[in-house]
């Protein structure tokens, strides 16, 4: 079969050598006095910060109503919605997070360029083979070429996603009161009943302990008998001897 051809050199792109690639983040966490008011504020903040909500959830647990939000927005309109987000309540967590991928990105498209520069070799190739192996062999590597082009694609996809998109991930949450139910009032004959009942079942414990004991009782009754009767037979007086007549 012929030989592989070769990846043609990448050659750097000055535009994009001098253009920083940055990919911003902001896990923040608030406390809010009203979760439903502060949620219409964040609504409303969102949508004049050209941003959007990408993903959005409620739970009731642990005393709080919570809602965890993702919210992607222009990196030039990152800092100002930060800023609009802390009035929405008491900040109680922030962390604030940029990736460079510059080199990432530059390394990634110009792989991408090279497997299409491998690509359209391998289909140049494949349109003059003669040979049923050699056309098996080409189809086979232009597979593999064709499935690496897939998944660096995807990955540039990826970086050019969240270069133009920063993403902050929100915590809101509001305290749930919770009542403690009022002690019950116990009267008098309720504590005399109770009182009665454990003492009937001290009784039967007592009792059913002295049943689990009757091996004992049992072995130590015959050995008192046994030592009764032996002490019995040593107090007899001795038989009088026969005299025997001349």
């Amino acid at each position: 079969p012929p030989p592989p051809p070769a990846a043609p050199a990448a050659i750097p792109n000055p535009a994009v050598a001098a253009t920083r690639l940055l990919i911003y983040h902001a896990d923040i966490r608030l406390k809010t006095p009203t979760l439903s008011r502060a949620t219409a504020r964040l609504d409303s903040l969102v949508r004049r910060s050209s941003g959007y909500l990408s993903a959005a959830s409620e739970t009731h647990a642990d005393g709080e109503w919570r809602q965890e939000t993702t919210i992607r927005v222009p990196p030039r309109q990152f800092q100002s919605l930060l800023t609009g987000l802390a009035g929405l309540g008491t900040v109680e967590e922030k962390k604030l997070s940029t990736d460079d991928v510059t080199a990432e990105h530059a390394d990634v498209a110009a792989r991408l360029q090279a497997k299409r520069s491998v690509e359209r070799q391998y289909t140049a190739l494949l349109s003059k083979a003669q040979k049923i192996k050699d056309i098996l062999d080409i189809e086979e590597k232009l597979g593999e070429v064709r499935e690496t082009i897939e998944a660096t694609e995807s990955r540039l996809k990826t970086l050019n996603d969240e270069v133009a998109y920063a993403t902050i991930t929100l915590t809101l949450y509001q305290p749930i009161t919770q009542n403690m139910p009022d002690a019950p009032v116990v009267s008098l004959g309720s504590r005399t009943v109770e009182a009665f009942y454990g003492g009937w079942q001290l009784l039967i414990s007592l009792l059913l302990g002295v049943l689990n004991l009757w091996p004992l009782v049992l072995g130590a009754s015959i050995t008192g008998w046994w030592l009764w009767r032996r002490r019995q037979a040593n107090r007899q007086p001795p038989r009088p001897t026969p005299t025997v007549a001349a």
